[in-house]
């Protein structure tokens, strides 16, 4: 998700900030196979040297499966893995044999006993079957921008933890869905199309408007959902009006969903919702002089009142939200009709006014109210 408005506000040109939310909402799956030692652990014998420093550590490892059973020989690297992932006797393990990783499966129910002193994060497993060096398929997720980076910065991933990623070349670009194009026909991996969604796409110039239109037609374009709340208004960069501030040759592709404004149910059902959500215990006079509010004023209005109504019933030491709670908080913050409505009245004690009371300017006093 991102708001139009970001895309102004960052170090790189508009179409390459809206290039990288694509490929953010664009997900890969990618399907490895890699050689995995997966068993019960029988023994685990350390070689500590009698003085320290004279030899590195060693030892053996002896593992189990229901049909086989193995020693492995340990050196200090996997010593030190398997102790930090404090395995004992008893522990189904998996060790990637290209890393060495170790991974801890759970317990086995051949040693669960019911005299056991184990904690509610221990998990029992069975005892695997099979062989004990086996071929696995493992997926990785990842999105295209996130390759993209891996490919084009000297520092790699880490560019990934400091935000730093700064302008991707084309170039790379062209390579990766190139490469990504090869492991589909393979069957390596997937695409994922997500979702992307911009807020106030009104906000957008006619360079981006442009770029949406081309990007779009990728075949691997995520699902675009946008949002606006504006009517018939300019589009940013031209001197043309359209619906929404949208141009009409994207608007065509595009599937519009209408709102309709809440009735007085619906937001008396969301009151009852946010008090639930902020723990406010509020009377039901007083819920429904919240509900009249809320349709006399705004929604944003009525739901900024709880939590202040919450705070002058604590301040009378009260514990259920009354009327009179309601009422004192509506009198201290205005909203937007009554804040207007002030300003008519007192703009010649406000500095810089440009609005002068007259009989030509009702209709604009009115138009503001309204």
């Amino acid at each position: 998700m991102i708001s139009a408005s970001e895309i102004f506000s960052l170090e790189m040109s508009k179409t390459e900030a809206l290039m990288q939310s694509f490929r953010k909402a664009i997900g890969v799956r990618i399907k490895e196979e890699t050689e995995v030692i997966e068993g019960e652990v029988v023994e685990v014998q350390i070689d500590r040297p009698a003085v320290a420093g004279a030899a590195l550590k060693t030892g053996k490892l002896t593992m189990k499966t229901t049909e086989m059973e193995g020693v492995y020989d340990l050196g200090a690297k996997m010593i030190e893995s398997l102790g930090k992932e404090k395995v004992q006797s008893g522990d189904v393990i998996a060790i990637d044999k290209p890393s060495g990783k170790v991974t801890k499966l759970g317990r086995s129910f051949s040693r669960s006993r019911d005299y056991d002193a184990i904690g509610p994060q221990v998990r029992f497993v069975q005892c695997p079957d099979g062989e004990l060096q086996k071929r696995k398929e493992i997926v990785h997720c990842v999105t295209l921008h996130e390759i993209d980076v891996i490919n084009s910065r000297t520092q790699g991933f880490l560019a990934l933890f400091t935000g730093d990623t700064g302008e991707i070349r084309a170039e790379v670009r062209e390579q990766i869905d190139t490469k990504v194009a090869e492991w589909r026909e393979e069957g390596k991996a997937e695409i994922v199309p997500g979702v992307l969604f911009i807020d106030e796409v009104h906000m957008l110039d006619i360079e981006c408007f442009s770029f949406l239109n081309r990007a779009l037609e990728n075949e691997m374009a995520p699902i675009v959902v946008v949002a606006t709340n504006r009517g018939i208004t300019t589009i940013r960069g031209t001197n043309y009006k359209s619906p929404h501030g949208i141009p009409i040759d994207l608007l065509d592709r595009l599937l519009i969903i209408t709102t309709q404004p809440y009735t007085k149910d619906d937001i008396g059902k969301i009151l009852d919702i946010r008090c639930q959500e902020e723990d406010v215990e509020m009377a039901e006079e007083a819920k429904a002089l919240l509900t009249h509010i809320g349709v006399e004023t705004s929604l944003r209005y009525a739901i900024h009142l709880i939590t202040a109504a919450a705070l002058a019933c604590q301040k009378r030491k009260g514990k259920v939200v009354e009327n009179e709670d309601i009422t004192r908080v509506y009198n201290l913050f205005l909203d937007v009709k009554r804040s207007t409505q002030y300003l008519m009245e007192y703009q010649e004690q406000y500095m810089f006014s440009e609005a002068s009371i007259g009989d030509g300017d009702e209709d604009g006093t009115n138009a503001m109210l309204s």
